[in-house]
């Protein structure tokens, strides 16, 4: 499987959050270490799900505790600042990455019980292929979060305008 798509979303993601002006959400969303957190439980959820695939096992996808606010301060808790929570969900992605490229046409094509949530919104609750879980990744969820965390810039001192706040795509949380 190709991630070069993937791979990219990321590092765009990773230039907005490496912004030493990011704030907190006007609209009581998640602040930028939420956002990272969630980003390295989503990442971790998926690569098992793709190594669940290459091992022979029928995992499911399930995003809920990734949204869970106690698993995300957990996470949280568990880097001793933004440096580091970035530097392991740097690590995390490239881990996603390096074995979603190993997955076989094949493999890439199995059925994944998923069901995913934003905002209490049900997204999905059905069989999907693992290519589109990953290729989900890269052209609607890291992008979003990276709007989310640019969203989060600060400009003299106050938080950005409505008018560049969450997009309908962009998940609150």
């Amino acid at each position: 499987m190709d991630t070069t798509a993937l791979r990219s979303a990321y590092e765009k993601f990773f230039d907005v959050a490496v912004s030493p002006d990011l704030g907190e959400a006007s609209d009581g969303g998640w602040n930028a270490d939420q956002v990272l957190a969630h980003m390295l439980s989503v990442d971790a959820a998926t690569a098992a799900v793709v190594l669940g695939v290459m091992s022979g096992a029928r995992p499911t996808f399930d995003n809920r505790i990734c949204l869970d606010r106690w698993n995300l301060d957990r996470i949280i808790a568990e880097h001793p600042g933004r440096t580091a929570l970035i530097a392991r969900v740097r690590d995390q992605a490239a881990i996603l990455c390096d074995i979603a490229d190993r997955l076989t046409e094949q493999a890439a094509a199995v059925l994944v019980p998923s069901f995913l949530m934003s905002n209490d919104e049900l997204l999905l609750d059905q069989p999907v292929p693992l290519a589109d879980l990953v290729n989900g990744l890269a052209s609607n969820h890291v992008p979003a979060h990276t709007r989310q965390l640019a969203d989060l810039r600060q400009f003299r001192g106050q938080s950005a305008p409505d008018s560049h706040s969450r997009s309908a795509s962009a998940p609150k949380r």
